[in-house]
């Protein structure tokens, strides 16, 4: 029986919703969540961080680059020099916080914090120790449900590389769907881009490049390390998708001779 119109605008809003509940359902959609808002409050740290280094650092310029967590534990615990003791520096900043703690209580030209301006320094710390604590929920978080989703994948590689490969693709599905060269340079559209309309020099890695195995390497390791982790990568994502079958023991064992090879032979 031929359907009406009516029958047919309802049959494909059913349809609509039934794909949209499926991918909903899977664990690809929080993933993708996780490791974006992962990143932003990244960014939000680092620009906290600044703030109050530039503003901290003018009463207590000892204490530069000693990190984000350590910088806020400080500032809520210290106004004054005499707040703090050499020990609890030490628990902070390990062994160089003696050192710190003593430069600081040597200092007597230091200007003085005031109580309000104290109050929002602190409160700025506070930000940055809770959003620290968010971040590592979401870590945690992703390590669990990636390696839930992503069996293969992330046998290979990094959990949070893991999940953003998965944000760039939109799906693991997708993700399957890419050759490995395509896979290579998930993260670097901006310079894939820029290399098809002006000419410049093609990208040879994006996400990739944060493995430590590739961001360590020399120019010319670089790329070809890239190459050899998306193949596998690639391989693995398919398992994932369509076989369900944990393959990456045998794919880790591969990449690892192959990631050998290209080390001994240098540039």
């Amino acid at each position: 029986m031929k359907e009406n119109r009516e029958e047919k605008r309802r049959r494909l809003i059913e349809q609509s919703k039934e794909t949209v509940s499926e991918a909903y359902s899977s664990l690809d959609h929080p993933i993708m969540q996780a490791i974006n808002t992962y990143k932003e409050i990244e960014k939000v740290r680092g620009i906290i961080y600044e703030r109050m280094e530039e503003w901290y650092g003018i009463y207590f310029p000892e204490l530069k680059n000693v990190g984000q967590e350590a910088y806020a534990r400080i500032i809520t615990s210290m106004k004054n020099p005499e707040d703090m003791t050499g020990e609890s520096m030490k628990e902070i900043l390990g062994e160089n916080g003696t050192v710190i703690y003593d430069s600081i209580r040597g200092s007597t030209t230091r200007p003085k914090l005031g109580d309000k301006e104290y109050s929002a320094l602190k409160d700025l710390a506070d930000s940055e120790k809770n959003l620290s604590a968010l971040q590592k929920a979401l870590d945690s978080y992703m390590e669990e449900s990636v390696k839930k989703a992503l069996p293969n994948i992330s046998y290979l590689i990094d959990h949070k590389i893991a999940a953003e490969l998965l944000a760039k693709a939109g799906s693991i599905d997708r993700l399957a769907s890419f050759p490995a060269s395509t896979i290579q340079l998930l993260g670097a559209e901006k310079a894939l881009f820029k290399h098809l309309k002006f000419g410049s020099k093609p990208p040879k890695y994006g996400v990739l490049y944060k493995l430590p195995q590739i961001s360590a390497a020399s120019k010319k390791q670089k790329g070809r390390l890239a190459r050899v982790y998306a193949t596998k990568i690639s391989i693995a994502s398919r398992a994932d998708a369509y076989t369900k079958r944990f393959i990456a023991d045998k794919l880790k064992e591969q990449l690892d001779k192959a990631v050998e090879r290209i080390m001994k032979r240098g540039d």
